[in-house]
């Protein structure tokens, strides 16, 4: 009789340190994750890129902010903003003050579906099901978080072409706005990549299948995004429950190559998704994912 009476009282207890702790510390744990990419022509010397995703920055959040702006130290050549900065209407100076050293760096960004509107609650056993009809909460000030990367010299890639020389080599680039908001145009920036340049790099939010694949198809190096959080909560020996996206579980973070379906191209190309530093104010939690940015460091490919 004490066995059943005991079995329940263990399940809560161990329930409540489960959350304690994906709220209470590992949300905070920032972690700087690290990956080399051979994208580079034979003989290239090393170029270092930070990658930046869903921030989810609120105003209070010091040490995140402490934090973000402690990479300058890591000298990258170039940092790439996949979105999903802001969390709250007062979050634009957090934010440029956060990314403030970094932003004397080449960069560039998209803007995504947290930038624009606000987070609002919601009911998680959506994310599970997918049932929930997405429901925007109140319009941010992203034009202002646009305008202060722009005004510091970061490319606008949202649904854009840009080119920048960094550390002697001139890149390419590509961005499309959210695709989780429908709001991508590839179209806009369709055809061919540019095979004079030394990289070519697409960049966007959520990593949608249909959008990836016409990066591959059009020749880009290396994709960057971010939206998926690693899955926010992920299960070890089974991974993320969920991508909240259209991109299976088993490419919800990190590095790793996306075949898509062009026949030009069959080994596909690099693709890394970030595990992001925030979450939603209503879902502060991460579990076996801890809060993320990334050093890409691209080397020269084997001739």
């Amino acid at each position: 009789m004490r066995w059943y009476t005991a079995l329940p009282t263990a399940a809560v207890a161990t329930g409540t340190a489960t959350v304690a702790y994906a709220s209470l510390y590992e949300r905070t744990r920032w972690t700087l994750r690290r990956f080399e990419v051979p994208v580079l022509a034979p003989g290239s010397a090393p170029l270092t890129v930070l990658h930046l995703s869903d921030l989810h920055m609120t105003a209070g959040q010091r040490s995140k902010q402490e934090w973000v702006a402690a990479l300058d130290g890591l000298e990258p050549d170039l940092v790439v903003d996949t979105g999903d900065n802001l969390a709250g209407t007062d979050a634009v100076p957090a934010v440029l003050g956060s990314l403030d050293p970094l932003l004397d760096r080449p960069g560039v960004f998209v803007t995504s579906s947290n930038d624009y509107y606000a987070p609002r609650p919601k009911n998680p056993v959506g994310y599970l099901t997918r049932s929930q009809k997405r429901v925007h909460g109140e319009e941010l000030p992203w034009r202002d978080m646009r305008d202060g990367f722009t005004a510091r010299g970061w490319l606008d890639l949202t649904n854009a072409r840009g080119e920048l020389t960094v550390a002697g080599r001139r890149i390419s680039f590509a961005g499309l706005d959210d695709p989780h908001l429908r709001r991508d145009r590839y179209d806009d920036v369709a055809g061919p990549v540019d095979p004079t340049a030394d990289l070519r790099v697409g960049v966007v939010h959520s990593p949608e299948p249909r959008v990836l694949d016409r990066f591959v198809a059009d020749g880009y190096d290396l994709l960057l995004c971010g939206h998926t959080h690693g899955g926010q909560l992920r299960v070890p020996l089974y991974g993320a429950l969920v991508t909240n996206c259209g991109i299976d579980r088993a490419h919800a973070r990190w590095l790793h190559r996306w075949a898509g379906p062009s026949p030009e191209r069959p080994a596909g190309t690099w693709l890394h998704v970030s595990a992001g530093l925030g979450t939603s104010p209503f879902a502060p939690a991460r579990f076996a994912c801890p809060p993320e940015a990334t050093l890409l460091t691209l080397t020269a490919r084997t001739p």
